[in-house]
Order: C-alpha cells, then structure tokens, then sequence
C-alpha cells in the first residue's frame, strides 16, 4: 500500500442515500485501493459535528425534502469552514438533493430553506416532477455522463457558474436551458442519481484527481482497466439516443 492516502468526508449517510447514492463512496475507495492509494472514509452522522480541516473529498448525497432540511441545518453550523474548504480547492461532489444544498435558497412552495451559499445558484420547486434517464456531455470526462434523474427542483446557475455539462437527453437543471448540475472550482453539483459514479468513472476520476493533486501537489492518478464500466456506460449512452428507451 503506497504512503499516500486521501481521505473522503461522507456526511450523512443515513439521511442521504436516494437511489443507492452511498455507491458512490464505494468507487471512490476502490478506485484508490486499485492503485495501491489508502482512502480513510469517514462518515458523518447526524449527531456529529463535522469538520472539514483534514478532508481532501467531500460527498453530500441526495434526500427528501424533510432530509434536506435536517441537513441543512446541521451543516450551517459549520458554513465557514466548509467554504473555506471548497475555496481552497477542495472536491467535493453533491447529488440532488446536496445540489441544491450548495446555493443560497430551495424555495418550496411558501417555505423557503437556506442553504449554504458555497456556489452561486438558487433552486425553486417546479410544477411537476422531472423523471427520466439522462445523458450530458461534459468536459470533466471524456465519455458522456449517463444516469437518473428525479427532481421537483428547478436550479438556476449564477451567471459566473458553469453547468457540469451540456444535456443530450433528459431534462437537466430545469428542463429548459439545456444545462445539468454546476462545476464551480472542484465542486461538482448534480441531478445524476444512478448511483452516478459507478457508471461514469472519468467524473470519479476527476474527483480523485483533484483531491490528490491539492494533497500532494505533483501527484497524478495512474490509468486503470474501465473496459467494463465503459461498455456499460455507451450501452446505456447508445439506447437512449437510439430512442429505444421508453420513459414513464
């Protein structure tokens, strides 16, 4: 095992595992284990106080509303830590729910939740329920980013803020603007539920990459075999542009 190790901040696990989004955190370590790197995962509960200063990874997983707003809550407390972090350049990837935690608001109906205000976006409650499979074009990865999605939010990017990528199929961050999550210095915000990185291990790479390269300055990732994971990811890719997909 090398004498490098990162280690990866999973909060709330028990709150915030929509569609198997705690696999999420199995890539990750496996794919430092892969190349010989540690990965220390320390999980987060709901009645720890979390802390950020020795994090290299940050996953905020998705939940329901009234998850969310447990979270939120909790993680207020630690606010400028956790910015501090992120505008140091720490990673940190959020799914769905944690998405929308990274803005400043979740307006829901007449109650409006804060949020954290690590990125500049905003999201409120649509009409309906946005719910399909997805595919988005990114510049994180070289493969197209494919997964479900499944949101009554409808997040808006500040103007400064770029999407994680370009939608191909599916709805995205709204279901008009042809844009999907956020990538606003090494975070990584997104609808893509699947679990996501399973899937896509160019973004798990990305993650990984950033974070060894913050910890360790000229450390890099060696390549591993994705052959598999790939031809999974262009079969999903192929069916739903070939239009052989029927969604509900």
């Amino acid at each position: 095992m090398s004498s490098k190790s990162l280690t990866i901040v999973h909060l709330y696990p028990e709150l915030l595992n929509l569609y198997g989004d705690s696999g999420n955190i199995l890539v990750l370590r496996r794919r430092l284990e892969w190349r010989g790197l540690e990965a220390n995962v320390r999980e987060v509960h709901v009645d720890d106080t979390p802390s950020f200063a020795d994090a290299d990874l940050v996953f905020i997983g998705g939940g329901s509303d009234r998850e969310q707003a447990i979270v939120c809550e909790k993680l207020l407390r630690q606010r400028s830590e956790l910015t501090s972090f992120v505008e140091d350049g720490g990673a940190l990837l959020a799914v769905c729910g944690g998405y929308q935690l990274l803005g400043h608001s979740y307006t829901m109906g007449e109650t409006k939740l804060e949020g954290l205000g690590l990125v500049d976006l905003y999201t409120d409650r649509g009409p309906t329920r946005l719910i399909s499979n997805i595919a988005i074009e990114s510049p994180v990865c070289e493969h197209p980013i494919v997964g479900y999605e499944n949101h009554g939010g409808r997040t808006h990017l500040g103007a400064d803020v770029k999407p994680l990528g370009r939608v191909l199929y599916g709805n995205g961050n709204d279901g008009q603007t042809g844009q999907e999550g956020c990538l606003y210095k090494n975070v990584v915000g997104t609808y893509i539920h699947g679990p996501l990185l399973p899937k896509n291990p160019g973004v798990a790479d990305f993650l990984l990459a950033r974070a060894l390269e913050r910890r360790y300055c000229n450390a890099s990732l060696e390549p591993l075999d994705d052959s598999v994971e790939l031809a999974a990811n262009k079969g999903m890719y192929e069916r739903l542009m070939s239009g052989n997909v029927q969604e509900n």
